[in-house]
């Protein structure tokens, strides 16, 4: 049995980095990825999907160390259901609405931001550029990240 999730998006916030008690580096990152079509009747349609991606071990120090909100990443790993339902996480926002973020942990991490897109995206601290050149062209695809009324967590 194999199961493989790759996903194209934008940090919703900071990196926020932990250590188990046995010392292992575990690094949570809110992603968003955006999906915008034209619906039947004409009318434009936006989507965003969010997910909540455990990165553990050194590569969770690296991620900590250079992603900011707003950095876009492709991570590739593997979905992690939520224990209690089986499926992904539910809540209500707050405009009433019902909303779904999915849990996921990272096999790979790639950095596809450079420095100056996570500098404008007001991340202050540089990044990794790290991206590679197979996925350079997605960047001109993705949305600008979500507003902090729009992050569930």
């Amino acid at each position: 049995m194999y199961q493989k999730l790759v996903i194209v998006g934008n940090l919703g916030r900071d990196p926020e980095m932990r250590y188990t008690p046995s010392g292992q580096a575990v690094t949570n990152l809110n992603i968003a990825t955006n999906r915008q079509y034209t619906a039947n009747s004409g009318e434009r349609v936006k989507e965003t999907t969010w997910f909540r991606v455990s990165v553990w071990g050194k590569q969770a120090e690296t991620v900590n160390q250079y992603l900011r909100k707003g950095s876009k990443v492709l991570i590739e790993g593997r979905l992690t259901q939520d224990p209690a339902t089986g499926g992904p996480r539910v809540w209500t926002g707050t405009d009433g609405a019902p909303r779904a973020s999915f849990e996921m942990t990272a096999q790979t991490v790639r950095f596809l931001s450079s420095r100056e897109d996570d500098q404008q995206a007001g991340g202050g601290r540089s990044s990794n550029t790290g991206g590679s050149s197979d996925y350079g062209n997605m960047n001109d695809n993705m949305m600008p990240p979500p507003d902090d009324d729009d992050i569930p967590f």
